[in-house]
């Protein structure tokens, strides 16, 4: 690459890395005021509360000073201070950068934004998060903090910007036992090829999210009349004289891909959530938070 299209490049990110992380970071606020925070239970040093002993509990986890106030016994709790690994990746092929006149944004562009709104709320809460990249490509080891959401942003815009597109699917990585994934892409590729992948990482004891972005125009079909359909990676053209005489099988051949997510995702004891373009990336951002509150305490 010449100097002259590293300067480019370069001043590309920087015009648009500092809005893309305000909108992420401005979601990211909206929905934390809506959640508790992500204090739990656990082998910290840092006093959480008194609860009520329970029959089980260990007799030195009784706090005797705080039980001699009243007639019963209290167990002090610690706040949880080990912090998670989640590894975060989106889909950058060709077919993330459509968008139909029915949505306000390229599926691309929403799943950045909420892949960094998730980013920016796990830092809030202490965790540790990358950017999921290829075999033989440096991610980044998992930090936490202002810097490692720049550092996840730029890695985003790096990968946007490639000519050829990134893949359709996550890499396969050995990652830590434990650690978590958030998969961002629109899914409405080969079911047996997704199944793979998420049963690759479940049965290595990865936990993970799959968040569907589609534009409206992909699930209602909403097209009539002579309508020609282009392939966003290759698969050619299709010109078709009533557009509106496909749309029962197509809604009946959708339904069946969508609930083959669900069951898939669901047999990895994985999330799936599904989120159109044209509605607010609040809902789906909380949805995913409270989603991996549960595997991350």
């Amino acid at each position: 690459m010449s100097e002259r299209a590293i300067r480019q490049r370069a001043e590309h990110l920087a015009s648009t890395l500092p809005p893309l992380l305000v909108a992420a970071e401005r979601v990211a606020a909206t929905v934390a005021q809506g959640v508790h925070g992500r204090r739990r239970v656990g082998s910290g040093e840092t006093f959480w509360q008194f609860r009520r002993y329970e029959h089980g509990d260990a007799a030195q986890a009784i706090d005797w000073r705080q039980s001699a106030k009243t007639d019963r016994l209290f167990v002090r709790q610690n706040e949880w201070e080990a912090a998670q690994s989640v590894w975060l990746w989106r889909d950058s092929s060709p077919s993330m950068r459509y968008q139909s006149r029915f949505g306000p944004c390229e599926k691309l562009e929403r799943a950045g934004l909420l892949l960094l709104a998730i980013a920016a709320l796990l830092v809030r809460g202490g965790e540790r998060i990358a950017l999921l990249t290829p075999e033989g490509v440096d991610g980044g080891t998992p930090a936490t903090g202002q810097a490692a959401l720049t550092r996840l942003a730029e890695g985003l815009m790096l990968e946007a910007q490639k000519t050829s597109g990134g893949a359709s699917l996550p890499p396969i990585r050995r990652l830590p036992r434990h650690a978590h994934v958030v998969f961002f892409g629109d899914f409405l590729g080969p079911i047996e090829e997704i199944d793979a992948i998420v049963r690759e990482y479940a049965e290595a004891g990865v936990q993970g999210h799959l968040v569907q972005v589609l534009d409206p125009s992909e699930e209602d079909l909403p097209f009539s009349g002579r309508t020609q359909f282009q392939g966003t990676e290759g698969e050619g053209s299709l010109i078709v004289g009533r557009a509106q005489s496909l749309r029962a099988e197509y809604h009946e051949r959708f339904a069946s891909h969508a609930e083959a997510l669900r069951h898939l995702t669901k047999a990895a004891g994985w999330s799936h959530i599904v989120h159109r373009t044209e509605t607010p990336p609040q809902s789906p951002l909380l949805a995913l938070y409270q989603a991996m509150a549960d595997g991350l305490a």
